[in-house]
């Protein structure tokens, strides 16, 4: 076993965890505008529960990103070579998303906020769909030749395995972020919230269900088909404290569930990296793909540095706002006036 590129394909496979666990309870948020609720006051506290931390779980998708460039450069070229499409779906969709987070409540219009939720509600389905599909094809393959060069056209990306890990995503997100919102709000959000856990969840999480199956029938073994086993015992777990009201406890189950569910697909599928869908020996596996020994010698010292410090600080954000939030903590919305009147001549 090669140490170095060994650690580093799991520290990248743990940066994806942790980037799926923060990141998307907030883009199940934005999806959950475009049809949770009616009421501007609902949609404003759903915003507030994740305001004081949505920007800083995007800090792991670019974390996953530069990581995989340093330490596997030829898994990070064949693969964003080959799905430029997606990719750049999934960076117009993340710009829309920031930008309608902010500019939403600078405007006082009904119809103002109203455009704005869809922006930030698609933004947030086009991230995680996109992010699924790069995900999923990432353990199931891409047609690449002997150079890492994709074969085909500019879709030949978009296969059922990409739909469905498109699909797996935004599904979790949906109900991970229910299951957040369970936990960080009060009222009437909170009631929506578990319901549509308890009665939406099993439907929502069948596609993320079947990827694991998928990959576990193709490459698993006693240890990963254990992961499957606690994932399951783990949603479960969660499923029942969701009905019986205890929303702390439902989203250790999810948590759990991703993180078995998730690990569970990566180890199946190392050594290798990127699969190649035309020939097997044209793999990119942690042997093949690897920076060299230095590379990730100096990789390894930095992240030992830095990623404590990056848990420290966001474990610091949840801990200072951890409390749930009502409709009452919201002041009613309303025009600023400006501070300085404008020049006569303007009037």
């Amino acid at each position: 076993m090669e140490l170095l590129p060994t650690v580093w394909f799991i520290a990248i496979a743990a940066l994806w965890i942790v980037y799926l666990l923060l990141e998307g309870f907030d883009l199940g948020v934005g999806m959950l505008l475009l049809f949770s609720t009616r009421s501007d006051k609902q949609r404003r506290l759903m915003l507030n529960a994740i305001g004081p931390v949505w920007d800083g779980n995007e800090v792991w998708l670019i974390t996953a990103g530069a990581a995989t460039f340093a330490a596997f450069p030829f898994w990070y070229a064949s693969l964003f070579s080959a799905l430029y499409i997606p990719l750049t779906i999934v960076l117009v969709s993340l710009i829309f998303r920031a930008v309608a987070i902010e500019y939403r409540g600078k405007g006082s219009s009904d119809t103002w906020r109203m455009w704005w939720d869809r922006a930030l509600g698609l933004g947030s389905l086009g991230s995680a769909f996109g992010i699924g599909a790069a995900l999923a094809l990432t353990t199931t393959g891409l047609p690449i030749d002997a150079n890492g060069d994709r074969v085909g056209g500019a879709f030949a990306w978009f296969t059922p395995y990409a739909v469905l890990g498109g699909l797996a995503v935004v599904g979790f997100s949906l109900v991970h972020a229910s299951v957040f919102l369970g936990l960080k709000t009060d009222g009437e959000v909170r009631a929506r919230a578990r319901n549509f856990v308890v009665h939406w969840s099993p439907v929502a999480l069948l596609p993320i269900v079947a990827w694991v199956l998928i990959i576990q029938f193709q490459h698993g073994t006693v240890i990963t088909w254990a992961l499957v086993v606690v994932a399951v015992v783990a949603v479960v777990f969660a499923w029942i404290s969701a009905r019986a009201g205890r929303e702390g406890w439902a989203f250790v189950g999810i948590a759990a569930f991703l993180l078995a569910g998730a690990s569970s697909i990566f180890a199946a599928v190392y050594p290798v990296v990127l699969p190649s869908t035309l020939n097997p020996a044209f793999d990119l596996t942690i042997s093949n793909a690897a920076s060299g020994e230095y590379t990730l010698g100096v990789m390894t010292v930095v992240a030992g540095f830095g990623l404590p410090l990056v848990f420290l600080y966001q474990g610091w954000t949840y801990w200072v706002f951890r409390n749930r939030l009502s409709e009452h903590h919201l002041p009613e919305a309303h025009t600023v006036k400006p501070a300085v009147a404008p020049p006569v001549s303007a009037r």
